[in-house]
């Protein structure tokens, strides 16, 4: 025979010597509930899947029962009152719960999966942080506390931050302006940058302005990278932290009255 519980759904199989001793109240071996047995009882399992068995209604005039299966010779005695039936207590029933058979059907709990959600949150952290780390490139890699690691991680996985340009660290330590020695007309100036920030940064734009004896500018010339140097490899890496470069530019001569000139770095 089988009972449902009535809280969690879980089936048993029992049998007329438990429900007996607990008077149809037994308790649930899945969720500890205690629930009358007679109320759903059932001979066979209807097909599956199914929720619940069929509940048997109470009341109405008890069942005749004609198919006698053995009878004693002498004279049954005098039918006594029928004793009130009173549940069991709990003690008892934590007694005859060792007597059920483990559920045969149960009511899962849903597991709820969040280990997906808790990846795609992670993922678009870390991209949401890759492009802000981007936008923000020029600054980390000049940053005195993050530089430092950026380029020691590069480092070790063999690749090249990008050049940042910070013209207040390029200190100029010589210069010269003469006369061009092959182009009539023409001045040769020298100069010798030297690098003082912890990074590499890229070849500066040069102005170069001219002035006469009474500080009146003359002339005044801007040179990109590419028109004082030729080699392609040299632009692409830089001035190094810490080294220097020798620049060599070629500009107009304003009519030889030019007796001053001033550097700048863009």
């Amino acid at each position: 025979m089988y009972a449902q519980c009535t809280e969690c759904l879980t089936v048993f199989s029992l049998n007329a010597e438990t429900i007996a001793r607990a008077c149809g109240i037994v308790a649930c071996g899945h969720c500890n509930a205690t629930f009358d047995a007679l109320s759903n009882l059932s001979d066979q399992l209807p097909p599956e899947p199914f929720q619940q068995l069929p509940a048997w209604e109470k009341g109405g005039q008890p069942p005749r029962l004609d198919l006698a299966v053995y009878r004693p010779a002498a004279e049954p005695p005098a039918i006594a009152e029928a004793p009130v039936v009173v549940p069991a207590p709990r003690d008892q029933l934590d007694e005859f719960a060792d007597l059920v058979v483990a559920p045969r059907f149960a009511r899962q709990p849903e597991k709820k999966r969040r280990w997906p959600w808790i990846t795609a949150c992670t993922l678009l952290l870390l991209a949401l942080g890759a492009q802000v780390a981007w936008a923000k490139r020029d600054a980390l890699i000049a940053d005195d506390t993050i530089g430092p690691m950026l380029r020691s991680a590069c480092s070790t996985l063999g690749c090249q931050l990008p050049l940042v340009q910070d013209t207040t660290r390029l200190t100029m330590v010589a210069r010269d302006v003469q006369a061009h020695p092959s182009v009539p007309g023409a001045l040769l100036v020298t100069a010798n940058l030297r690098n003082d920030a912890p990074f590499a940064q890229p070849y500066p734009v040069v102005a170069i302005t001219l002035s006469d004896a009474n500080g009146n500018k003359l002339a005044m010339r801007r040179l990109r990278p590419t028109e004082y140097l030729s080699d392609n490899a040299v632009l692409r890496k830089g001035i190094p932290p810490g080294g220097s470069a020798a620049l060599m530019l070629e500009v107009e001569d304003p009519g030889g009255k030019a007796v001053a000139f001033e550097f700048g770095f863009e």
